[in-house]
């Protein structure tokens, strides 16, 4: 595993004990405390979007997104090949335009936050922006050589 993939994979371990420990805390809080744990449920939310948009690029390095392998495994050889360069061109124009979009946007969101903790919108889309540029050069390195493998079969 290379350095950027290790401290990725952390970073996003890390998120996952958060998803696990705040609602935690919070039942802990109310239910034997008594004390309300204030924008719990709006921290928890934002990290469950930071840690969708920041596995992505690990899910899609790994070649873990959904393929449809009975569909590839039935092509010829050539056929296939041809497939996989097509949905890769395909997935760096959506993932390259969702990243555009997503800079367009936290641009114009810059001032807004949530309404109890104030977390700046824009490190929710920063979190997107992140996973969808990711992506989109994971898929550039991936024109070399595809990762959708004829055993990656999704039901």
């Amino acid at each position: 595993m290379r350095l950027p993939e290790r401290i990725l994979t952390t970073f996003v371990v890390i998120i996952m004990a958060g998803l696990v420990l705040v609602p935690t805390a919070q039942v802990i809080m109310r239910g034997v405390f008594v004390l309300p744990f204030i924008g719990a449920e709006e921290f928890t939310r934002f990290l469950l979007i930071c840690l969708i948009f920041c596995a992505y690029p690990l899910v899609v390095e790994h070649g873990e997104n959904i393929v449809m392998g009975e569909f590839k495994a039935a092509l010829p050889d050539r056929a296939r090949r041809m497939l996989n360069l097509f949905i890769s061109l395909c997935a760096i124009g959506a993932t390259g335009f969702m990243g555009y979009v997503t800079a367009t946007n936290i641009s114009r969101n810059l001032t807004n936050a949530t309404p109890t903790l104030g977390i700046p919108f824009w490190i929710f889309l920063g979190a997107a922006l992140f996973g969808f540029a990711g992506a989109a050069i994971v898929h550039l390195l991936h024109l070399r050589k595809p990762p959708q493998a004829d055993t990656n079969i999704a039901v």
